[in-house]
This record gives C-alpha cells, structure tokens and sequence, in this order.
C-alpha cells in the first residue's frame, strides 16, 4: 500500500509538470492529450510490470528485476559502507578487491558470463535502479513510474527535434511516437530500452538545436548528458546514429545540397573507422565483437531452449562473411518476428504488430508527395541510423522476441522518414499548431 501512495503521489507530480511545463506543450496537441499520453506510458510500465509477474515468472533471469534486485545491494551500502556506496554509484575508485569481496560478489548480475574488453551496461541498470531507491524506499512501483516519465520526457524531447522538419503533421508525429505498441510496451518500463528513449531524444533535441540557433548552455549540458548515458547504456545505439547526426549538420550548414552524397560519404567513413579502430585499440576489433556477440547469443538461446530461437548461419572473422549476410541481417530485424513468431500470446502479437507497420509503411509512402531538401536530409538520416542498428541487431541476434525488444527505440524512426514523404494535403488529417 505504502508503495502505491508513493508511486501516486510522483505520477501527481509528474501530470503537473506535464501540464504547467511549457517543454511538454506540444504543439498540435492540448495539455489533456498530452497528460493522457503519460498515462499511457505509466500504464505500459505497468503492463510490463504485469507480464513479467504473472506470464514469464522467473524473477532472476527477467531484466526488469534482476537489476532491481541487486541494486538493493548497492543501496544498502549507504548505510553500512558509504564510502563503497559513493565509489560504486559513481565508478570511482570502485575496483577496490574490498569492495567486490563485499558488495559486487553478492550480486547476480554484475559479472557476466562472458566478459570482455566492452563496458558491462548492466552496470548502469543497476547503479540507475540504487539512485532511485533514495526516493522509493525499496518501491518498485516508484522506480516504474519515474521510469516510464523519463521515456515520456525523452520522447517529447524527439518530438520537438523532428517537429520543424514536419509542419502540418503535429499529430501524425505524436501517433508515430508515442503510440506505436512495441515502442510503448518496451520503452516506458524499468529496463535499457526506456532510457536509450531518454537519450536518444535528448540527444536529437540538443543536437539539432544548437545546429539550429546559438549555442546555449542547457543544449550544451544535455548533449553532453545525452551522449554520456548512450556511451554507457548502449553504446552501439549512439554509434549507428551518430553518422546520421553528422552528416545532417553537414547538410545543413551547406544549405542542404548534395544530401545523397553526403549522408553516404559520412556513414562510410564511420564503417571504415570502426573496421579500423582495432590498428590503434587492438582489444576493439569490430568484427570480431559482433562474432562473439552471435556465438554468445546462440550459446545462451539454446542452453534456455529460448522458444523463439531460429538457428542462424554463423558468420566467420571476416569482412566479407558480414557483408555476405546482409540481407539476412535485414529480414532478421525488419521481417523476422512476423515469420517466425514464437509460441504463445507474445509471439503472435508481435507477429501482428510487424505486419501491421509494414501495412501502415505501406500505406504512408503511397501518401507521398514533393518534399524539401530537409525533409530529404531527415529521412536520410532516420533511414542510416535504421539501417545500421538493423545490421547490428540481425547479425547478432537470433532470438525473435529479443529483436522485437532491441528494435523497438529504432520503429519511430522508419515510420518518421515515411511521415516526411507524405503530402499533408493527402494525409486524412490535417494538424493546427496550438499555442
């Protein structure tokens, strides 16, 4: 009872941000329609909450509350240890052997299997989860309604990014953020995907922002706040968009000429750098990384009898082995969960989602018309940034229902690049700003 008070009373102060803020007066939408999709996010980390209670019941192996749990550990040092609580809230000092001996050792999850020279974001989970027991008390409830707020935050931060690229189209783009079925159900719970959300939109709204106009400080602040939490939550996310981002500013410091060439120069040069980087960091071998990452994945799907497992090709330590597997990697991500649903109710509702965007897609780019040079630079970069996360994901990951989760921070994008090819005279409504 104690934590539902406390969660109600952050979701109060939450609906009264959402309502007073002016960063949350989205234009195109009035301050219910706003706060009733804030709801909506809390109810989906709700939903999430619910699905890992009463359908997948195995509490040490559900992401949502391993991290949960072990932070407890952490938070608990606070009390006992609070010089060993500081150093491992904040990474400093935290390879003291006194304090793995006592703290780390005792958790589930802060070692991995198989541990690399990557950073361990499970490490982020479970320091993000310490921080919130200072004001949850131990509350989960609490930890998914801030949760579920900062996904919303970070989506109105990605609607006000987008928003100057596509006038007359304020819904259509509030629809395509917020209301999509699997960016809502994975993106608003206490798990990676939520705070990717935060992140990325952050980092589109900072970024485009001081592209845009004067460099201010707060823009400067959450870029570099943005930036930070993406390099230790998920760093490859932040590296497929990052070219996306800079060949943008390059277009559109030059007047968005010679987009095409630009945006493709610039996400080559990322690749050949990236296959490169192990000359100078030889523990950063890309391809290698992503080998292992598959042979991980494949050892741990079938070692659970993961029921949505679809036996991959293995790739080879090469190049061309990559190369190779291309398009497999796209009908992985893009089409696989539609034609190889796993068992059950999940399975088969995100089988249904999947056709349905690809009708959705459909039927939006039979909705286009002529567009301006910035819109061309947007779906460019949306496009990049879907293509090499798509890659990344389908070369690495043969579990259906782990694509639908990973993909999910990447659907909106698809969808926004086929928003700024239709014509708002041929969509069925029409947006008016409001104040």
């Amino acid at each position: 009872m104690t934590g539902v008070l406390l969660a109600s009373a952050w979701l109060a102060i939450f609906l009264f941000l959402a309502h007073r803020l002016s960063f949350f007066q989205l234009p195109g939408l009035s301050r219910w329609e706003i706060s009733a999709l804030l709801l909506l996010k809390v109810a989906a980390s709700g939903a999430l909450w619910a699905v890992y209670t009463f359908h997948y019941t195995d509490r040490a192996s559900a992401d949502l509350f391993k991290y949960f749990d072990d932070s407890a550990i952490m938070h608990d040092a606070l009390r006992t240890h609070p010089a060993d609580h500081f150093k491992m809230i904040t990474g400093i000092g935290d390879d003291d052997p006194a304090i793995k001996e006592n703290h780390y050792v005792r958790m589930n999850n802060w070692y991995r299997q198989y541990e690399g020279n990557l950073y361990n974001d499970s490490h982020t989970m479970i320091r993000y989860n310490a921080l919130l027991r200072m004001v949850s008390f131990g509350h989960f409830s609490v930890h998914a309604v801030i949760t579920a707020f900062l996904a919303f935050l970070g989506t109105c931060a990605m609607f006000r990014a987008l928003l100057p690229v596509l006038p007359g189209k304020e819904r259509a783009l509030a629809a395509v953020l917020f209301l999509v079925p699997s960016v809502l159900f994975w993106c608003s719970g206490v798990i990676k995907e939520s705070l990717l959300l935060l992140g990325l939109g952050l980092l589109l709204y900072s970024w485009m922002s001081m592209v845009r106009g004067r460099i201010r400080s707060s823009h400067l602040a959450l870029l570099l706040f943005s930036l930070y939490g993406l390099l230790f939550l998920k760093f490859y996310v932040l590296l497929c968009l990052l070219p996306g981002l800079v060949a943008w500013t390059w277009s559109a410091r030059t007047g968005h000429k010679g987009a095409w060439w630009k945006f493709l120069s610039v996400h080559l040069a990322f690749v050949l750098i990236g296959l490169s980087v192990h000359l100078v960091f030889p523990g950063y071998d890309v391809i290698e990384i992503l080998w292992t990452k598959q042979k991980d994945f494949i050892g741990m799907a079938t070692g659970v009898n993961a029921g949505s497992f679809v036996m991959p090709d293995p790739l080879e330590k090469n190049v061309w082995s990559f190369v190779a597997h291309v398009p497999h990697a796209l009908y992985t991500t893009l089409l696989g969960p539609m034609f190889h649903p796993g068992a059950g109710l999940p399975g088969m509702v995100a089988a249904i989602e999947n056709g349905f965007l690809l009708v959705v897609l459909a039927w939006m780019l039979t909705r286009t018309g002529r567009v301006g040079r910035d819109q061309v630079d947007l779906v460019l970069m949306c496009l990049g940034f879907a293509g090499l996360l798509s890659l990344v994901i389908g070369w690495t990951t043969p579990v259906m229902g782990a694509v639908v989760r990973y993909r999910a921070p990447m659907i909106p994008f698809l969808l926004v690049a086929a928003l700024a090819l239709m014509d708002p005279s041929r969509m069925p409504f029409r947006s008016t700003p409001r104040p």
